[in-house]
């Protein structure tokens, strides 16, 4: 039994504990909704997650600085959005509103969103708690770069030439990449 002492303990105040994620199985297979806030801390409850990489015509990845107050991984960047479907939505209506949502990317700025990998990982950060997702990978690319972000989502932008930072990671090491997208790019050029 936790106390109120323990850092595993879900903190009940914070937004995400208002919120559920869809458990799954290791294929992926929806099982019930769990509170979002405790599958991600203790051991964590594996849930279905996607990231979406979003591309420019000339071979640049966006990379999002996640917003410091996240409760993981803040400041951290990430290969654009990443997030977690709600019970009835699919993976690319998920993405597509976060893409909305974070950085004011509409449908009409790109052609056509793409499934292009599934994995599992777990990772713990720190001692504020864990990860353990079905993580879906979807990818698009941009046909108009016109960006709105929201602050509260985005600490900061850049976009980097995918080919570079997949041959050569460790020269990008002081971006401290979020491991979801090193995983998904890893992946993506095996």
């Amino acid at each position: 039994m936790s106390t109120s002492e323990d850092s595993h303990e879900p903190d009940l105040q914070h937004e995400n504990a208002e919120q559920d994620v869809i458990a799954v199985d290791e294929d992926d297979n929806e099982l019930e909704p769990v509170n979002r806030l405790e599958a991600h801390t203790g051991d964590g409850i594996r849930h279905r997650a996607f990231t979406s990489l979003v591309f420019d015509g000339e071979g640049n990845i966006l990379l999002a600085q996640r917003a410091p107050e996240k409760r993981l991984w803040g400041t951290y960047w990430d290969g654009t959005v990443a997030s977690h479907p709600v019970q009835g939505q699919s993976q690319k209506e998920a993405t597509r509103q976060r893409l909305e949502e974070e950085l004011g990317i509409t449908p009409d700025q790109y052609d056509e969103l793409r499934l292009t990998d599934r994995f599992e990982y777990k990772r713990y950060f720190e001692n504020a708690g864990v990860e353990h997702e079905v993580c879906a990978v979807l990818q698009l690319t941009l046909s108009d770069r016109s960006l709105d972000p929201n602050e509260e989502e985005v600490a900061g932008l850049m976009w980097a030439p995918y080919e570079r930072l997949h041959s050569n990671p460790d020269w990008y090491r002081q971006l401290r990449l979020c491991p979801w997208f090193e995983i998904a790019m890893r992946r993506d050029v095996e």
